[in-house]
């Protein structure tokens, strides 16, 4: 029986989905619900002051000259331009708030700040790359302080950039990196935060930045930038009654507990197949991929959770090139058909490592993992997987993640919702 290609959702329409699932739990996580287990309506407020302020609001503006790795002939100067695409800029807008240490947010997590942000990008081939404008949430909190006023920081950005000049072979033949005109964006910088004046910070170090769709489209041979990153950030609204640190005042007490997350996602992806003479195809149409993970996971602190991972998971593309109906060689992809291959050989099960870094809203989740239960080289293999999850509510938050083979083989997107029992 021959396997029909063609599915509804495309690239551009699962991107999209990824940006809505960011925004929409970053709205719905709004201070005044309950979206991590440290959450709570209630605040400490000192002194007499009944309606002690809980936000204190920031704008922030950022530059970042950066790298491009020559990850591919494109990039090295096989181009319409004849030049090498090896460096790239961006200047960034954000909007962010922390919470205030009248608050027990504030007390929990004194320094972080999260919010949304825009990113220009240029570089400086527009006619085959495009000038990307990327759409994102992030979080930035402290890693270490080095004195009163300078310390060691971290932040993440998370989301969608738009405009790219993708590859076609008519109009951009070169250009075989970029296959979609929305590609996710994932960027992690270290920086030194430096305190200007009160209310007012300066930001420098380095910027790491990833530009991708996921399998959703081909060619996803991806960008990857690294580069220096400089801005300044200005508070508002805080006072000096913000400012005050939080081992001041008295931290509600933590006990150790067992977490467990059920997780349900979707997505869809390309896939190629490839033949003998150096041959290949991609496949036209998107497959689909749902899957199931179960995480029990022990709260060392408010900060970290670790633990392990049943990882199931259904992928429709999985071992098709070893179920080619065609006798001969065809000559276009659209003369491909296969045999559906048998369950057993798109169906696996795995075991992973899971560790967990715990913010207010967010949480970071990176996992290592091998599959037990499979049949076929698409699915015996290592796997690893980042995600982000947006807490809704106490119990209920969004997945947004992505599955690596063998550290470098991009596999699937997970986009799906989860929900924690026994969180606290």
């Amino acid at each position: 029986m021959n396997v029909t290609c063609q599915k509804a959702m495309n690239a551009k329409k699962l991107i999209g989905i990824l940006t809505l699932f960011l925004f929409s739990g970053f709205c719905a996580a709004s201070p005044a619900t309950t979206p991590t287990d440290s959450v709570t309506r209630n605040s400490f407020s000192a002194g007499n002051d009944s309606h002690p302020q809980k936000m204190v609001h920031a704008i922030g503006v950022a530059f970042k000259p950066t790298y491009v790795f020559p990850t591919h002939e494109f990039l090295k100067g096989m181009n319409n331009a004849q030049s090498p695409i090896n460096s790239a800029l961006s200047g960034h807008l954000k909007y962010g708030f922390r919470f205030t240490p009248e608050t027990k947010l504030g007390q929990l997590y004194p320094h972080a700040v999260q919010g949304i942000g825009i990113g220009y990008n240029t570089f400086f081939n527009s006619s085959e790359m495009g000038n990307p404008l990327a759409v994102y949430v992030f979080q930035t909190s402290r890693i270490a302080t080095i004195t009163p006023k300078l310390s060691f920081d971290y932040e993440w950005n998370f989301g969608a950039s738009f405009g790219w000049k993708k590859y076609n072979p008519e109009t951009n033949p070169m250009n075989r990196v970029v296959g979609s005109k929305i590609n996710a964006y994932i960027n992690l910088e270290f920086l030194l935060n430096w305190q200007l004046a009160p209310g007012t910070e300066l930001r420098a170090g380095i910027d790491l930045t990833h530009y991708s769709n996921g399998n959703t489209g081909y060619p996803n041979s991806g960008v990857n930038t690294i580069g220096a990153s400089i801005g300044v950030t200005r508070f508002f609204g805080g006072g000096d009654k913000s400012e005050k640190p939080a081992y001041l005042r008295c931290k509600p007490s933590f006990s150790r507990y067992m977490s467990y997350d059920l997780i349900v996602y979707g997505a869809t992806r390309k896939k190629g197949v490839f033949f003998e003479n150096n041959n290949s195809f991609l496949v036209p149409g998107s497959f689909g991929i749902v899957g199931l993970n179960f995480n029990p996971l022990y709260n060392f602190n408010r900060y970290f959770r670790a633990g392990v991972s049943l990882d199931v998971q259904y992928d429709e593309s999985a071992n098709i090139q070893q179920h080619v109906a065609n006798e001969v060689i065809p000559s276009t992809p659209e003369e491909i058909r296969f045999y559906r291959p048998p369950f057993k050989e798109q169906f696996s099960m795995g075991l992973s490592v899971r560790a967990e870094v715990v913010m207010p809203i967010f949480s970071i989740n990176i996992g290592i993992g091998k599959n037990f239960l499979c049949k076929g080289p698409d699915t015996n293999k290592f796997y690893q997987t980042l995600a982000l999850k947006t807490n809704l509510t106490k119990n209920l938050f969004l997945h947004t993640g992505y599955q690596l083979y063998r550290f470098k083989d991009p596999n699937n997107l997970m986009l799906g919702i989860g929900y924690r029992f026994n969180a606290r």
